[in-house]
């Protein structure tokens, strides 16, 4: 199999999985921009401006050159209220207590954009419900490790999985890249990770 190569303005070893899950070869290539939340912007607005600007600032990298430039952002939400990465213990254990027992919503959003063009967004909205969690559950899910470096303070692909009741949505875009609109987006701009060619002896 013949691989498309694309660049990835994401430092995230999941996103660059899930490329690579569909058969992409992945360059990396940095962003470098201000990922603060603008003033009473909307969430899904901000995941959209994100994703859109790493686009932008990946396309800039001379690595990048001529290839098409993929970038994505996550936001663990209920309603406008984000869950970020856990600074610290106390902040797991309040979010992981605010998210137990009750439906949260995961926005995410991915930009694709081809040399001289602009980026093509798409931001994908799933419901994530979690069971009930106790503190003895919460106390060994961060002793885990696995907590330590994600939105909502958990992992939909691995232990975390064990909290989740019910999931509406995208199971990769939980993980922080929405692979189907990965791949219309690139079916868009001429890229067919479905090219029978690729598969050609």
């Amino acid at each position: 199999m013949q691989n498309f190569t694309v660049a990835l303005a994401s430092a995230s070893p999941r996103r660059k999985a899930l490329l690579e899950q569909i058969g992409l070869a992945v360059v990396r290539v940095g962003t470098g921009i201000d990922e603060s939340r603008k003033h009473e912007e909307p969430v899904i607005d901000y995941v959209a401006r994100l994703a859109r600007e790493k686009a932008e600032a990946g396309q800039q990298d001379a690595s990048a050159a001529a290839l098409p430039v993929i970038a994505g952002d996550t936001v663990v939400a209920i309603g406008e209220t984000r869950f970020d990465k856990p600074v610290d213990y106390d902040d797991a254990v309040t979010t992981l207590r605010t998210l137990a027992g009750r439906t949260h919503e995961v926005h995410s959003g991915v930009a694709v954009r081809f040399a001289n063009a602009p980026a093509e967004v798409r931001v994908v909205t799933s419901y994530v419900t979690f069971r009930a969690l106790d503190d003895a559950e919460i106390d060994a899910y961060w002793a885990s490790g696995e907590p330590h470096d994600k939105a909502g303070a958990y992992a939909i692909q691995g232990l975390g999985a064990t909290f989740v009741e019910r999931l509406e949505g995208s199971f990769s875009a939980v993980m922080g890249l929405p692979i189907f609109e990965v791949a219309r987006l690139l079916h868009g701009g001429g890229v067919d990770v479905l090219d029978a060619s690729r598969w050609a002896a």
